[in-house]
C-alpha cells in the first residue's frame, strides 16, 4: 500500500483557502497540511468556520456539490489540529512562520503551495533568520509552488538554476524534476494575459506583432487597506495606501515582465502594462491592445480585422486552448464572471480593429514594382533617391475576463500543482 499523498499549503490567505478548496474537489492527494504559522481564534472552529464560509463566493460544501449540499466539516482533535472536510484529512499547524521550521517531513509532505506572499525572492538561501522559500526544501520538501511571480531583491541578479516560472496550459512541460525545486506560478494577471497572447503569437497572421500594450481593471486585494492608512516606510506609491472601498486607483503591474520568462518571445515586442483598482471583491478584466503589420485584400481590406481576431480566439477556445481560453458572444458583466472555470474569457462583441498606414521613405530601388502593399499607394518619389511607402498598420483591441482569485488563478495553479507533484 503506497503512502498517502500529502500536499501542503503555506498560507491561509486568499489564495491559500481557495486552492484548498480546489483541491478538496479533487482526488491528487489523499490529505492536506495547512501552515497557518499562529493560533486562530478561540480555538479550531474558528479556521474550520474560516474554511467553509466566503463572503465571495459562498460555502464551501456549496462549490463542492451544489446548493443541495450540506456543509461537512468535522473537528477531529483539537490539539493536533485535525479536521476532516468533506471526506479528507486537514490538519492545521499554527506554531511555525519560518518556513525552515515547519515540519513537513513529519507529515510526508513533498510539493508544497506557498501562498504566504511573504518569501517570494528565489536567492534567499533557507537558513535566513526571518524565513525564505528555500526554507521548505530545507524541511525536506521536494518542490515548492509559489502563487506569485518571483521577486529578486538584488538588482540585476539572475534567477537561479533550479527556480522556473511556469503557467499552466502554457509552458508547464518546462518543469524538470530533479533540476527545478522551485516554481512559480506567476500572477493572475500574467496567467490571464499570457492566455490571450498565445493564440495570437501562435498564428502566421498575427504572431508578427509591432507592439503590444494592456490595462488590467482589476478587483481589489488584501494589500489594500478599507481606509486610508499612512504608507510604510520606503513606499513609493502612496495610492496603494488609499481606502480600496472607495476609489479607483491607478497603480503597476509587472504582468508584462513576468510574461517575458514563461513566453520569451515577448522580449522582442514593445510591451506595457498598467493596473486600475476599482472596488469590486473578484473577477478582473484585461483590455489588450495590439499593433500590427498587417497586409491588404486585392479590394483594399486588411487582413487582419476585428472578424479575423475573433476566429483565431473561437478556434483556439475550440481547439488547441480548450478549457483554458473561452470565447463569448454574449454581453457580459463582471459578476457572470464570478468562480468561472477559465484562464480568460474572450469578450468578443467588445473586438475592435482599425487600419490606418504609415507613411515610410525609402530608396527608390527598395520601392520597385511590387514593394508596396496590395492596395495601397504607388510610391511617390519626393527627390530622386528616395519614395514614400505607405504601409498598413492595424491597431486591434480585445478585452478578456478573468476570476483573479477562483476560476481563473487558484484552478490554474491548482491544475500546475498537480502536473508538479505527478513528476516528483
Amino acid at each position: 500500500m503506497s503512502a498517502p499523498r500529502m500536499l501542503g499549503i503555506n498560507g491561509l490567505g486568499r489564495i491559500g483557502k481557495l486552492s484548498l478548496w480546489y483541491h478538496l474537489d479533487r482526488d491528487a492527494f489523499d490529505g492536506f497540511v495547512v501552515n497557518v504559522g499562529r493560533e486562530v481564534g478561540r480555538s479550531l472552529e474558528a479556521v474550520a468556520q474560516y474554511i467553509d464560509k466566503d463572503s465571495t463566493y459562498g460555502p464551501l460544501h456549496r462549490y463542492l456539490g451544489g446548493h443541495r449540499a450540506e456543509r461537512d466539516i468535522q473537528i477531529v482533535d483539537e490539539a493536533q489540529g485535525l479536521l476532516r472536510v468533506h471526506g479528507k484529512e486537514v490538519r492545521i499547524l499554527r506554531t511555525n512562520r519560518n518556513p525552515a521550521e515547519i515540519p513537513w517531513r513529519e507529515y510526508g509532505v513533498r510539493v508544497v503551495v506557498d501562498a504566504t506572499g511573504t518569501f517570494v525572492d528565489p536567492t534567499v538561501p533557507a537558513d535566513v533568520g526571518n524565513g525564505s522559500l528555500r526554507g521548505h526544501i530545507a524541511g525536506g520538501v521536494k518542490v515548492v509552488v509559489q502563487s506569485s511571480p518571483f521577486k529578486i531583491k538584488q538588482k540585476q541578479t539572475a534567477t537561479p538554476d533550479d527556480a522556473v516560472m511556469l503557467i499552466n496550459g502554457i509552458n508547464e512541460y518546462q518543469f524538470e524534476p530533479g533540476r527545478h525545486t522551485l516554481v512559480s506560478a506567476a500572477s493572475c494577471t500574467t496567467t490571464a494575459l499570457a492566455h490571450m497572447m498565445r493564440p495570437l503569437l501562435d498564428r502566421d497572421l498575427t504572431r508578427h506583432m509591432i507592439t503590444a500594450g494592456m490595462s488590467t481593471v482589476h478587483a481589489v486585494t488584501n494589500s489594500q487597506p478599507v481606509l486610508d492608512a499612512v504608507p510604510k516606510a520606503g513606499a513609493g506609491d502612496l495610492r496603494k495606501s488609499r481606502a480600496a472601498l472607495g476609489n479607483i486607483i491607478i497603480t503597476s503591474t509587472n504582468a508584462a515582465k513576468a510574461l517575458e520568462q514563461v513566453m520569451p518571445e515577448i522580449a522582442r515586442i514593445g510591451f506595457m502594462a498598467d493596473s486600475v483598482r476599482i472596488p469590486t471583491s473578484t473577477v478582473s478584466l484585461i483590455i489588450l491592445n495590439v499593433t500590427f503589420q498587417t497586409e491588404m485584400t486585392a479590394d483594399g481590406r486588411p487582413l487582419i480585422d476585428r472578424e479575423a481576431i475573433n476566429a483565431i480566439y473561437r478556434e483556439a477556445a475550440e481547439g488547441e486552448a480548450r478549457g483554458l481560453v473561452e470565447y463569448s458572444e454574449e454581453q457580459n458583466v463582471s459578476a457572470d464572471m464570478l468562480g468561472h472555470d477559465a484562464a480568460v474569457v474572450i469578450e468578443a462583441v467588445e473586438t475592435h480593429s482599425r487600419t490606418g498606414f504609415v507613411d515610410v521613405r525609402l530608396p527608390v530601388d527598395l520601392t520597385a514594382a511590387g514593394a508596396t502593399q496590395p492596395g495601397a499607394e504607388t510610391p511617390a518619389v519626393g527627390r530622386a533617391d528616395l519614395a514614400t511607402v505607405r504601409i498598413p498598420v492595424t491597431h486591434v483591441k480585445i478585452f478578456g475576463w478573468y476570476d483573479n482569485e477562483l476560476g481563473s488563478y487558484s484552478h490554474r495553479l491548482g491544475e500546475l500543482t498537480e502536473y508538479v507533484a505527478r513528476e516528483v
